[in-house]
C-alpha cells in the first residue's frame, strides 16, 4: 500500500465519533462507577458511614475523576481502532484490486 491516507483518515473520524459517544454515553456512567468504587474505598478506611471530613470527599472525588477519565479512554481508543481498521480494510481492497487491474493489463501487454 502506497499510502496511509484512508486509515489516517478513518482513524480521526473514529477518535471523533468515539468523543461523541463518550460525551453522550460514557460521561455520567463513568463518574457513576467511579463514585460508587471511592464510597467502597473511603467506607473500608474510615468507616461505613462517612462523616463530612475532608480526605473521605477527595477519595471518591478522584476515584470519580479517575473512572470518568478511564471511560474516556475507552471510548476514544475503541472507536479510534475501530475506524482505524475499516479504514485499513478499505485502503487493502482499494489497492487489491489496483493491483490485480495492473498485473491484468501487463499479462495482456505481453
Amino acid at each position: 500500500m502506497k499510502t496511509k491516507e484512508i486509515a489516517k483518515r478513518g482513524l480521526y473520524i473514529g477518535a471523533g465519533a468515539g468523543l461523541v459517544l463518550f460525551a453522550i454515553t460514557g460521561l455520567l456512567p463513568g463518574s457513576f462507577i467511579g463514585g460508587v468504587i471511592g464510597l467502597n474505598i473511603a467506607g473500608s478506611i474510615f468507616g461505613t458511614p462517612l462523616g463530612p471530613s475532608l480526605l473521605p470527599r477527595l477519595i471518591v472525588a478522584a476515584s470519580m475523576i479517575l473512572g470518568i477519565c478511564i471511560s474516556g479512554v475507552v471510548f476514544v481508543v475503541g472507536a479510534s481502532l475501530l475506524g482505524w481498521l475499516v479504514g485499513y480494510a478499505a485502503e487493502a481492497i482499494k489497492y487489491g484490486k489496483e493491483a490485480a487491474i495492473e498485473a491484468e493489463a501487463k499479462e495482456k501487454s505481453k
